[in-house]
């Protein structure tokens, strides 16, 4: 039924381009297609060699070391309190508002579905397996959800009926039970924050630098992504608008250095939680992988049981390539949870439904924007509400 699908699909409604966000968060804008991003990426960066140097010396450098503030057009927006419950409010219209283009193939084109008919048969089931592919929510999740309505069909009279058993299904998916607590087990607790370029890592770890504060947490940021241009630079703005402490060597310096250095002063100052940013080349490169781990060897080497956390950072607006590079990261990093980030820019906003229910991961923020309170944790309930 999957493959009748492909031959009438209808083009997608156009994304917001990745360049204007990336103007406005003043981070690298990733190419739509994987071998443009590999040129440029290619062209821009050095390789990183998969025979990099050893583990880094506990004195590699000084975690105190200074650097001028960057020019004040990269400086991001002002940090804000933990939202009220009318800041919450105000949430869920932008994340409603940013799922408009979803919303409308998951509500107005189901509604049409109906046209003319009065009861589910199966050329309405093939008509509902294309909108939920287009909605990017996936081939195999999208037939596993499409044969569980063939056999509820008989209770359904109308499109509501259908779109209350889509959400009840949709929640299913979304409810991923998570055995270990998130509640920090040590202190610092420590959150590795990894992600290809241009996803948003830099803006991500911001924000959440910025919440922690304002929940009372002491917060020290590791500056890992040593070759990306800027990269540092962009960081230390967010350090210093947050109020966060932040550990910084030199342009391509050993990443793994910076990161056992930022936990080494983070136990020093007695600090409640490390944010170690990292390089976000192409997922498809061997030698990055091998760089994360290093960087991850290097953190447990000062601290047992870190990094706590392994963070994947991803873009809604890529859609089934953003499953792609959660499957390669999982495979290598072992992920513990995600970020999904530019939800208000895209129609497909399905793609939470098939990195969750694919790869069994928790999803734990969701973006709708720029601003500090754009960044919120994931609520199932309040994202399936805003999709219908």
């Amino acid at each position: 039924m999957a493959l009748g699908w492909f031959k009438k699909k209808a083009p997608d409604e156009d994304d917001r381009s990745n360049e204007e966000q990336a103007a406005q968060s003043g981070e690298e804008t990733p190419d739509r297609e994987i071998d443009a991003l590999d040129t440029a990426q290619t062209a821009a960066e050095p390789d990183m060699q998969a025979d990099a140097p050893a583990e880094p010396e506990q004195a590699s450098s000084s975690p105190d070391q200074e650097i001028e503030a960057p020019p004040e057009d990269m400086t991001p927006p002002e940090p804000a309190p933990e939202p009220d419950a009318e800041q919450a409010g105000g949430f869920f219209k932008r994340l409603k508002n940013g799922l408009s283009k979803t919303r409308k193939v998951l509500t107005t084109d189901i509604d049409e579905l109906f046209t003319g008919k009065v009861k589910v048969d199966d050329e309405m089931l093939e008509d509902l397996e294309e909108l939920l592919i287009t909605a990017d929510i996936g081939v195999q999740t999208t037939m596993d959800i499409v044969e569980r309505l063939r056999k509820k069909a008989p209770r359904i009279s109308g499109p509501e009926d259908l779109k209350e058993i889509l959400k009840d299904e949709i929640r299913a998916l979304l409810n991923i039970d998570v055995e270990e607590s998130r509640e920090p087990a040590a202190k610092p607790h420590v959150i590795m924050v990894i992600g290809v370029n241009g996803v948003g890592k830099t803006t991500t770890i911001g924000k959440l630098a910025a919440k922690a504060k304002a929940a009372g947490q002491e917060v020290l940021i590791a500056a890992a992504d040593t070759f990306r241009a800027a990269a540092i630079e962009q960081l230390s703005i967010w350090a210093e608008r947050a109020d966060a402490d932040i550990v910084k060597h030199k342009e391509n310096s050993d990443p793994a250095a910076v990161a056992y250095d930022s936990v080494e002063a983070a136990l020093a100052r007695g600090k409640d939680l490390v944010l170690i940013d990292t390089a976000g080349r192409l997922h498809t490169k061997v030698n990055l992988m091998e760089e994360l781990k290093k960087i991850k060897r290097s953190v447990s080497k000062k601290l047992a049981g870190a990094p706590h956390e392994t963070l994947l950072v991803l873009d809604a607006t890529t859609g089934q390539n953003a499953l792609s590079q959660a499957k390669l990261f999982n495979e290598a990093m072992d992920i513990t949870g995600l970020a999904l980030t530019k939800l208000d820019g895209t129609a497909k906003g399905g793609i939470v439904v098939a990195i969750t229910s694919s790869l069994n991961i928790p999803l734990h923020y969701i973006g709708v924007g720029e601003q500090i309170d754009d960044l919120q944790a994931f609520d199932p309930e309040k994202f399936v509400d805003a999709l219908f």
